[in-house]
């Protein structure tokens, strides 16, 4: 049965979608079946693995009109993924009156779990519909915190969420961790925010860090995960050791 894990953060601009792509191929570089389900209408990591946003049916489809989730998946190099596009921006407002609304995503990915080992959803960056559906099909939330002033006021309001979503709708969701991202090593700054975040969360905080890289900005353009666009980056190297930490942590507990 697949792990579901939703990537989420409620302040934009973390490095959620990066993460998203960039975790995907590194855990099917590791021989895991993969399979991202973009959740957010921008569509950035459905064309960040390449794939073109206006395909159909996609997302949309699944959520407002029920169709399989399995005939919108696009196989790609780089893993499986359920494409989105700007359509998406309207689901939430046509799923205000269905009956059991926020379980919409739930009940599309359970005939997948089967098919993958791992399910990445990625979110929008707002507590919206789409995502308290992603936290409800989610067995675990991670959280890319930008190492930033305003960082920890934003997991703030995300662990409120969770609470609430544990308390009403699913209340198996726990925290994944934590990925420190955009980290400057040069700043002493990076390290303050990163201390800080690490005395709040403790071990729920990945010891990789997600560094400032330009080879990461650069490889969205190319429709390619860094780790595709340049293997030997230091970005790729994280991410790849990202998903090691991350496979440790789910199947050697």
């Amino acid at each position: 049965m697949a792990r579901i894990i939703a990537i989420a953060n409620q302040k934009g601009g973390v490095g959620k979608t990066t993460t998203c792509v960039n975790l995907t191929f590194a855990l099917k570089k590791r021989g895991r079946k993969v399979l991202l389900v973009d959740c957010d209408a921008q569509g950035n990591a459905t064309s960040g693995m390449g794939v073109d946003k206006s395909i159909t049916p996609n997302m949309y489809h699944v959520l407002t009109q029920g169709v399989p989730a399995a005939e919108c998946i696009v196989h790609t190099n780089y893993g499986d993924v359920i494409p989105t596009n700007k359509d998406l921006s309207g689901a939430g407002v046509e799923l205000v009156d269905v009956e059991d609304r926020e379980y919409v995503l739930r009940q599309a990915l359970e005939p997948l779990r089967d098919q993958y080992d791992y399910i990445i959803i990625d979110c929008p960056p707002s507590l919206e519909l789409l995502t308290v559906n992603a936290l409800a099909a989610a067995d675990g939330v991670l959280v890319p915190v930008q190492c930033e002033y305003y960082a920890l006021e934003g997991i703030a309001d995300l662990t409120t969420t969770i609470k609430m979503i544990n308390a009403r709708i699913n209340p198996k969701l726990e925290i994944q961790g934590i990925v420190l991202t955009m980290y400057d090593s040069r700043t002493n700054f990076s390290e303050q925010v990163a201390a800080e975040i690490r005395n709040f969360f403790g071990d729920k905080v990945y010891k990789t860090v997600i560094p400032r890289n330009v080879r990461i900005a650069e490889a969205p353009s190319h429709g390619k995960p860094v780790i595709a666009y340049d293997r030997i980056s230091r970005g790729s190297s994280a991410y790849l050791k990202l998903a090691a930490e991350l496979v440790k942590q789910i199947e050697h507990k």
